[in-house]
C-alpha cells in the first residue's frame, strides 16, 4: 500500500518549469517509501520533505526583482 502523503508529491499538473523544481522532491518520497520501514520517522521525513518541496517549487516561482542587487558572496555572515 502506498503512503497516502505521496498524492502531494504529485507534479504533473504543474507549467513545465515548475515539474522540474518539484521532480526530485517526488523522486526522493519515493525512495524513502520504497526503501525505509514505515514508521513514525519515515512519515516524519516525508512530511519534512513536503515542506521543503513546497517552498522549492514557491521560491521557482518568485520572480527576480530587476532593480534587486545581486547577492555578495559572505554577506549573510556579516549580518
Amino acid at each position: 500500500m502506498e503512503d497516502p502523503i505521496m498524492r502531494w508529491f504529485e507534479y504533473g499538473h504543474l507549467p513545465a518549469a515548475l515539474q522540474e523544481t518539484s521532480r526530485p522532491y517526488c523522486e526522493l518520497a519515493q525512495w524513502i517509501v520504497k526503501t525505509l520501514p514505515r514508521t513514525a520517522e519515515r512519515t516524519v521525513s516525508l512530511r519534512k520533505l513536503l515542506e521543503a518541496k513546497d517552498a522549492g517549487v514557491r521560491a521557482a516561482m518568485v520572480e527576480p526583482v530587476a532593480d534587486a542587487p545581486a547577492p555578495v558572496a559572505g554577506e549573510e555572515e556579516k549580518r
